[in-house]
């Protein structure tokens, strides 16, 4: 089915009107890179800016046994030559796929190739590695043994034995003398035709890692240690053009105008990168990349390279050198490690990243499009394919891909899996794109599509784009995009759905006596109608107050609205206390109920969310409490002197709670506790009968005045009585003595 944007624009116009009128219909729509990225491509590249296009052609040409495929080089015919470790071999693969091993030292590994002009081999060894010369026995060469398994049309010798412990790099200049990156130490070695050495160059770091030529013949190298990227002239002059932010430079290519791309990865410590040299590199897993020349250049001056040390942390990152040194850095990941960099036949940058084994299409600064995933962890080196192509090799497993310079023919895309979490209706589907483009929906009741989900449904967009897909919480789409005339590609695609309205549910429903709950202000420019806001009230203590607050949720996310209602002891009948409530609190006065026992009930109604008569409401009672405001009473409160003791009695009662003590002052003194009668205070009813001292350090009476009727002494004697709710009364009685 042909999607042209000209014809798309009615189906669009189908949705506006269910997307915005439509009461409680909802849009699940895939757009962005950070959703688009969960689904599963196949053949289909994912762009960072969000859409679907057609990847590469892209089809496995060879397995081989080996773990790690470290660097490949084509000849001029378009064989592939492949350098492997564990077991280290090299191995020649023709086009169509057929594979061949050409040599099998006895180093662990084989680090590094190139091919020259005439088709012979230079492969590097590590660790106290040697570089070999691997030739095709028409041509002459002496061989220093021959292995079973061994293509015996091959013959290998030693072409140079350094100093040096690892051999990371090689490639040829245009008069075909042999460079060689070094480490421990970090130098660069130059070979003539005739195997004749000299030290080209030597470095401060641990490691030299990767080599490229660029279009002047001068020399690019990178290092590991401090992340160094140098120009070093024919005549050995070396400039260091930057200073990269990480460790090791894994991965260097320059394009046909000498633009320097570089990728680094590791973290420098403090500042300074570690001197830890080649004592940390592991032999075991992969970590840097290769070198490809410009696209313009021939397949056998291709010069890839791959290292051996552990997986760095903090991902990698990709600079950009301009012609005139001025450096950028145009991409990050903090997931991947770029292990090789390529120009695809319409000059954009390819990075070979693991440990996911993706392949990533850099077309500027922070612009790319996650192309490709291959069946293995890394993918470690490209080289030039005839055709226009790449040749592709990847570690964990070791396998050889080829990358086609045209699109493929046919890409699939299947979505993430959607989760409605309610049973829902599915409506409409929107989509978005050009070109030859197919859209499937499926839907199904459990998280996985291969346990008895309905099957694919095709979706007609030139006419309703009805879903059809049966009723069911999940559900997942699938793009199929075809090649045409048109490039076809998929910018968003959205599903509307209604799902089957539930009932609130409530968590908690609390109530504290002499508690107020307060407001609290929401967020600038939040949403009044989103209830999205269940951090606790800030309270404050009011003996006054009797604060209710309740958690509810709605799996349909719907705007709730509530009411409040009480009901006393030995009632039938609730009764409204207030409603229209939006906040999941509410406060009042406690004088507005009676002493006695009450029970609070709270309704949630999510109305505000939907048609009259289609709102759906739910309630939860709180536990039992007790509202008490009316303070015990006092009654027959006497005193009497005894010599230096004061007889008091009295009685105290409360109409709802028991009494909860009793305190006496005599003569403003401090206040004494003071038990009943029975000495245990629970009834709401109790009698009082004590002695008081009278206190020792009051000052004599005042003398009377001549004309006082008599010479007598006053003492007050106040008490005060507290019910369980603290509700507190007081009463006094003066008494007088001679």
């Amino acid at each position: 089915m042909q999607i042209r944007l000209s014809k798309l624009v009615p189906v669009l116009c189908l949705f506006v009107p269910v997307l915005v009128f439509a009461d409680g219909t909802r849009t699940w729509e895939q757009s962005k890179f950070d959703d688009l990225i969960k689904g599963t491509p196949d053949s289909v590249a994912i762009s960072n800016t969000g859409g679907l296009e057609l990847a590469p052609a892209f089809k496995m040409l060879s397995t081989t046994p080996s773990t790690y495929l470290w660097s490949i080089a084509a000849d001029r015919n378009g064989n592939l030559y492949a350098a492997a470790g564990s077991p280290a071999r090299v191995y020649r693969i023709s086009a169509d796929g057929k594979s061949a091993v050409i040599f099998e030292p006895h180093e662990l590994q084989v680090q590094a190739l190139v091919v020259d002009k005439n088709g012979v081999i230079f492969a590097a060894t590590n660790p106290d590695g040697k570089i070999y010369k691997v030739e095709h026995r028409n041509a002459g060469a002496k061989t220093d043994s021959e292995k079973p398994g061994i293509d015996s049309a091959w013959s290998s010798s030693v072409f140079f034995d350094p100093d040096s412990k690892y051999i990371w790099a090689l490639a040829f200049d245009k008069d075909q003398n042999l460079y060689a990156a070094t480490g421990d130490p970090g130098q660069i070695l130059r070979i003539n035709p005739d195997g004749k050495e000299s030290i080209f160059f030597k470095s401060d770091e641990a490691n030299i890692r990767v080599l490229a030529f660029d279009p002047k013949g001068d020399l690019i190298a990178g290092s590991d240690g401090s992340g160094l990227i140098y120009r070093i002239t024919p005549n050995a002059d070396a400039f260091v053009l930057y200073s990269a932010a990480k460790k090791e430079i894994t991965a260097l290519a320059i394009d046909k105008d000498g633009t320097i791309y570089a990728a680094g990865a590791g973290e420098k410590h403090g500042g300074v990168a570690s001197a830890t040299g080649a004592g940390s590199i592991s032999i075991s897993s992969p970590t840097a990349g290769a070198v490809q020349t410009s696209p313009s250049a021939s397949p056998a001056a291709v010069a890839p390279v791959i290292s051996v040390t552990s997986a760095p942390a903090g991902g990698s990152e990709i600079y950009r050198i301009a012609p005139n040194g001025s450096p950028a850095r145009i991409w990050n990941s903090h997931e991947d490690l770029v292990y090789a960099l390529a120009f695809d036949h319409q000059g954009r940058l390819l990075a070979g990243t693991g440990n996911r084994g993706h392949i990533f299409a850099i077309t500027g600064a922070d612009q790319y499009t996650d192309l490709l995933k291959a069946t293995a962890n890394q993918v470690t080196a490209f080289s030039a394919a005839l055709g226009g192509g790449l040749y592709v090799s990847t570690s964990n497993l070791g396998k050889v891909f080829l990358l086609g310079a045209e699109s493929a023919s046919e890409g699939t895309y299947q979505s993430d899996v959607f989760d409605a979490h309610i049973f829902s209706r599915w409506g409409r589907a929107e989509f978005r794109g050009t070109g030859n483009v197919d859209l499937f929906v499926r839907s199904g009741n459990v998280d996985n599509p291969d346990r008895n989900w309905s099957p694919w449904k095709k979706i007609d967009l030139q006419k309703d784009a009805q879903i059809g897909v049966p009723a069911a919480r999940f559900v997942q789409w699938k793009a199929v995009l075809h090649y045409g005339d048109h490039p076809p590609r998929v910018d968003s695609v959205a599903l509307s759905y209604l799902p089957e309205n539930v009932p609130p549910e409530f968590d908690e429903v609390s109530v504290q006596v002499g508690v107020r709950y307060q407001s609290v202000p929401r967020p600038a420019g939040a949403d009044p109608t989103q209830q999205h806001f269940d951090m606790a009230p800030p309270s404050t203590h009011d003996k006054d107050s009797i604060g209710v607050k309740w958690l509810v949720h709605d799996d349909n996310d719907d705007q709730m609205v509530y009411s409040v209602y009480y009901r006393g002891d030995g009632q039938t009948r609730w009764l409204l206390l207030k409603d229209g409530l939006t906040d999941k609190f509410y406060s009042f006065d406690a004088s507005l109920l009676p002493d006695g026992g009450y029970t609070v009930k709270i309704v949630a109604s999510d109305a505000p969310s939907h048609s009259p008569g289609e709102a759906l409401t739910a309630d939860r009672e709180s536990a039992r409490f007790e509202v008490d405001t009316t303070p015990p009473q006092i009654s027959n409160l006497t005193a009497s002197a005894d010599g230096s003791k004061i007889h008091v009695n009295f009685r105290a009662a409360d109409s709802f709670s028991p009494i909860k003590r009793a305190e006496y002052s005599v003569d403003a003194g401090d206040w004494q506790y003071v038990e009943p009668v029975g000495q245990i205070s629970d009834s709401k009813t109790e009698a009082y009968d004590f002695q008081a001292a009278v206190p020792a350090d009051l000052p004599p009476p005042v003398k009377p005045l001549e004309n006082s009727a008599a010479n007598q002494v006053e003492h007050v004697v106040v008490v005060r009585v507290y019910d369980r709710y603290d509700n507190m009364s007081s009463a006094k009685t003066v008494i007088r003595a001679k």
